[in-house]
């Protein structure tokens, strides 16, 4: 398997296009509330990326070998969706939870995060859900430094939900990014510490866990791309985009809106 060392100058692009994603996220955060469109929330982001920060929507017209195109800028998984939910007429309303996952793409380099949003008042099962997706994206991401493994990324996220009574869905993970949008490594979000590839400095990958309330099964949707859990639980995700430094990691995807670290997160995370 071949991963892609980045340059430097492959990193600073990865800097600006991971700001930029985390930028769209900051953008539309005050029109996530009840009565709005998932539809309505793509054209927003479609148009800020294009016209204000001069990106390019990386799923727009996306097409993996299996798929047909994604016909929308961004993915709006609300309640149940794990993930790839395709914006339209679903109006949000009150209890809602939403992830928003953006990438786009600038100077031909890739910036691909995601967030939670809640509509209206949460119930206390979804903020638990999604607080618990948040810190397992964090503690994967805190295994990340030289001569790490995936293994221990992935064990690092699984201990943490099963532990709080929640699944890890397994079949869809992280995965290695730069000029081309999906490349190696996988990134799964389980797994047992020491296997794997080794982690070596210079690599750009995301950690994005897909949480379940209930069971970790899917179901996937008529229109070939949203999946669902199974049993109709509620899902969770988080997603970063993370540089293998010298000494351990950069989040490459924070902006002046991102949320902040859990606490017992320590000084290793650093903006650009």
């Amino acid at each position: 398997m071949s991963i892609s060392i980045k340059t430097a100058e492959d990193i600073e692009g990865m800097r600006i296009a991971g700001r930029l994603g985390s930028e769209v996220l900051d953008y539309i955060t005050p029109f996530v509330k009840p009565g709005v469109t998932t539809g309505e929330l793509d054209r927003l982001c479609h148009e800020y990326m294009v016209n204000v920060q001069g990106t390019i929507p990386a799923p727009l017209n996306y097409c993996p070998p299996g798929y047909t195109p994604y016909p929308k800028a961004i993915c709006t998984s609300v309640n149940d969706v794990i993930c790839h939910g395709i914006p339209g007429d679903k109006v949000l309303k009150n209890g809602d939870v939403v992830n928003l996952d953006i990438t786009v793409i600038k100077d031909g380099y890739h910036g691909d995060n995601s967030r939670m949003f809640f509509i209206g008042e949460p119930s206390i099962m979804a903020k638990r859900l999604s607080d618990v997706t948040y810190e397992c994206m964090w503690l994967g991401i805190q295994q990340v430094k030289p001569g790490a493994t995936l293994g221990d990324i992935g064990h690092a996220i699984q201990q943490h939900a099963e532990k709080a009574g929640y699944s890890v869905v397994r079949e869809f993970c992280g995965h290695g990014i730069g000029k081309v949008f999906h490349e190696e490594p996988q990134v799964l979000h389980y797994g047992r510490p020491g296997t794997g590839i080794k982690l070596e400095a210079g690599m750009i990958f995301t950690i994005e866990p897909m949480i379940n309330a209930g069971r970790r099964e899917i179901r996937e949707m008529g229109d070939g791309w949203t999946i669902k859990t199974k049993d109709r639980s509620l899902s969770a995700q988080w997603e970063h985009m993370i540089l293998v430094t010298d000494t351990g990691y950069e989040v490459l995807t924070l902006s002046a809106g991102s949320p902040p670290p859990p606490a017992f997160i320590t000084g290793a995370a650093k903006a650009a």
